[in-house]
């Protein structure tokens, strides 16, 4: 007679794992723009049954991830959302060995200097400081998140995946239906390539502004990447002529004081 216990069980796990993911979707939910999110928003952003989301958000304000706004039948992030992140900068190695470097090499240089993980297909900055000599079209803060496909900091990432992540992204990317994508999967070749023969790529993908990246694996943390940024009327090669070699080595002072902070 076959056994239908452990089955059960492995079915009872899948639908605990599942719920949890589904409450992490809707704190994904809340992004830039979206600090205000009633039921109906969250079920359109996430494509979660009504039913679902109701239960979901009750049970998060319950535990406090979430704050509701009555008067408006809405949900914001709650406290305990700004007190996980705090722990996580924190509580990082990496971070607590990169940010003095960072802020040196940018005020010696007067550029942009930062640091960032994948998630999905975004990158999140950890750490960034601003320093370039022309004023910066942008304001780059820590959970800032910058496309993937289009950045020289997500080719940077790009290039240390297995084939296998590689590809699903890349899949990602083209179904996803940006115009051009032919010409974005040939940069983002070229740029995994580059990564592989000279250790950094480069990317301009917004107007007179140049970045570098380079990946930075450092055992037992996830991979994260660093880049440098300036605001330039000079070409991409001119900046990586003058840059390149500052950010390889940034890198292996980030990677050598982790060492020593960690024993």
């Amino acid at each position: 007679m076959p056994d239908h216990k452990a089955p059960q069980k492995q079915r009872r796990g899948t639908v605990a794992n599942r719920s949890l993911e589904r409450g992490l979707e809707l704190l994904r939910a809340f992004g830039p723009g979206a600090a205000l999110l009633g039921n109906g928003d969250l079920v359109e952003r996430t494509g979660l049954p009504k039913a679902t989301v109701s239960r979901l958000t009750r049970t998060l304000a319950d535990a406090g991830y979430l704050e509701h706004d009555a008067g408006r039948k809405a949900y914001r992030l709650g406290v305990p959302v700004l007190s996980l992140a705090h722990s996580m900068r924190s509580g990082s190695t990496i971070l607590l060995a990169a940010a003095p470097l960072i802020r040196e090499v940018a005020q010696q240089r007067h550029i942009n200097v930062g640091l960032a993980a994948a998630d999905r297909e975004d990158m999140v900055y950890l750490e960034s400081v601003r320093y370039n000599q022309r004023v910066s079209l942008r304001t780059v803060v820590s959970g800032q998140r910058v496309p993937m496909a289009l950045t020289s900091l997500g080719r940077a990432h790009l290039a240390t995946l297995p084939q296998a992540e590689f590809d699903a992204l890349m899949a990602t990317f083209e179904q996803r239906g940006r115009s051009g994508w032919q010409r974005l999967r040939e940069e983002i070749l070229d740029a995994v390539r580059e990564v592989h023969e000279r250790g950094f790529c480069a990317a301009s993908w917004q107007p007179e502004v140049i970045a570098l990246a380079t990946p930075l694996s450092i055992a037992g943390h996830r991979p994260v990447v660093l880049n440098f940024s300036v605001r330039s009327n000079e070409s991409v090669k001119a900046v990586v002529k003058e840059l390149s070699a500052a950010l390889l080595a940034l890198r292996d002072r980030i990677a050598a004081e982790v060492a020593k902070i960690e024993g």
